[in-house]
């Protein structure tokens, strides 16, 4: 079951990706049935708070009415950030998977650990790794292609001098 939501969670991402956004993805699972997915948006809409984490959470808790996800499980492709980490517990969600972690940013278990540190008054069970090569290729694969379009720009430009 844990692969079909991620697979689901990695075509949010390549939405991402197709608009040059970190590619992110997430969807989040009421009942096994997928209720809310969403992408990074954070250069399309010029808004940090544009994660895949934080506008899922949004689409469910409109979705079901109610700001508290507890029967709720997410599926993101991305070890969250704080940001989205707080907004998880918050929200209640039951169980978080995670496809790759992320070493510069991450909030469980990278960098820190917001689900197991911390004496908040609601657990998210937690499971790491799923799918994690496709979910590591997709972001090394973005960050290539990222890397040449620099490379492109910074060499038309010396040729235009």
């Amino acid at each position: 079951m844990e692969k079909k939501f991620m697979k689901e969670a990695l075509k949010e991402a390549l939405k991402a990706e197709e608009k040059l956004e970190v590619p992110v993805g997430c969807v989040i699972v009421k009942d096994g049935k997928v209720i809310a997915r969403a992408h990074n948006q954070k250069e399309t809409k010029f808004d940090t708070t544009k994660h895949a984490e934080i506008m899922a959470i949004q689409k469910a808790s409109k979705k079901l009415k109610s700001w508290r996800l507890i029967d709720c499980e997410m599926y993101v492709t991305l070890e969250p950030c704080s940001m989205c980490a707080g907004a998880i517990i918050n929200s209640r969600i039951k169980k978080l998977y995670i496809g790759t972690m992320d070493k510069k940013t991450g909030a469980a278990g990278s960098v820190l650990n917001l689900f197991e540190d911390y004496p908040f008054n609601h657990k998210v069970e937690i499971q790491k790794g799923v799918m994690q090569e496709d979910c590591e290729k997709i972001l090394k694969d973005f960050f290539k292609k990222l890397r040449q379009l620099k490379k492109q720009v910074k060499d038309k430009e010396k040729s235009s001098k």
